[in-house]
């Protein structure tokens, strides 16, 4: 038999994509875009490459209507770029490359919920300490949309968490192997069970998953949570920080790590990876206490 006939760009959905995406730095301004950079110096800044390349992207980027040229000084006249709803939809595949990244340039290919000490992982989540959360609002639990931090206490402990279900048969298949990603409910309640303790030491807790608003609330309800878990099914949280996650039936997950945020956004204390669920809860509380102590 002839080989069939291979289809043409204008048939080619992937081809197309690449025609927009394709060239290296056009996504990388996307990452940036979503991390909160917005500024024509600013993107120069944090990506390195000549003011005549990055212009041709960016006008790139916004004829294919990815990004959005917002003006925000009149004289002279200055531009933001912003991402769209479409380039918001590319969201899932920032984070599938980073994760595919993560597990087979930078780690040894096994799906984790966790990674090790030493990695690369680990030293880019630790870098988090000193920026600031970008403002935005996620789906809660209860059903409002809530700020991840909150305006109502010095700090926020945000725990990022795989998946918690209220029931047994709603896990993905095989979870119960992937390392890391036993533990949701313990860290859940365990926070629950102190959340006094947050609460009197100036600090509110939430926690913080891929999951869909209504499995949230089902597993709150479940177990009796006094505080909101937020969804980031739209993954705007973990891209903008690029927070690292897994992949397992199809769907991305958070891996399990643990910010402390000031009033002002800016993330105090990152604890990555957590492997004794318990233990990182009190060190949580700890360094809420720490940070909450009077200097002398």
């Amino acid at each position: 038999m002839p080989p069939r006939d291979r289809p043409t760009d204008d048939t080619c959905a992937i081809a197309r994509a690449l025609d927009v995406v394709g060239d290296g730095w056009t996504l990388l301004i996307v990452r940036d875009a979503a991390r909160g950079v917005h500024r024509f110096d600013a993107l120069q800044r944090e990506l390195g490459l000549s003011r005549k390349v990055l212009a041709e992207r960016l006008k790139l980027l916004v004829a294919t209507g990815v990004l959005a040229r917002e003006p925000y000084q009149e004289r002279p006249p200055r531009f933001e770029y912003r991402l769209t709803a479409r380039g918001r939809a590319l969201l899932p595949v920032l984070i599938a490359l980073q994760d595919w990244g993560d597990t087979w340039v930078l780690g040894d290919g096994e799906t984790m919920a966790t990674t090790t000490e030493p990695s690369p992982e680990a030293e880019r989540v630790r870098a988090l300490v000193g920026t600031a959360l970008p403002a935005l609002t996620l789906p809660g639990s209860g059903g409002a949309p809530r700020d991840p931090v909150s305006p109502d206490t010095p700090f926020t402990v945000l725990y990022c968490f795989p998946g918690a279900y209220a029931r047994q048969d709603a896990y993905p298949p095989g979870w119960s192997g992937i390392p890391g990603a036993r533990g949701c409910t313990l860290e859940s309640c365990t926070y629950r069970d102190q959340l006094a303790e947050f609460t009197a030491a100036g600090a509110t807790v939430h926690g913080l998953s891929t999951q869909r608003p209504d499995d949230q609330r089902a597993f709150a309800e479940k177990e009796r949570l006094r505080f909101p878990l937020l969804s980031d099914a739209e993954l705007e949280l973990t891209a903008a920080l690029r927070l690292p996650t897994f992949r397992t039936a199809g769907a991305s997950h958070l891996k399990r790590l643990t910010l402390i945020v000031d009033a002002d956004r800016v993330v105090r204390n990152v604890q990555y990876p957590v492997t004794d669920v318990a233990a990182s809860v009190e060190e949580a509380l700890r360094t809420v206490r720490s940070l909450s102590r009077p200097r002398s």
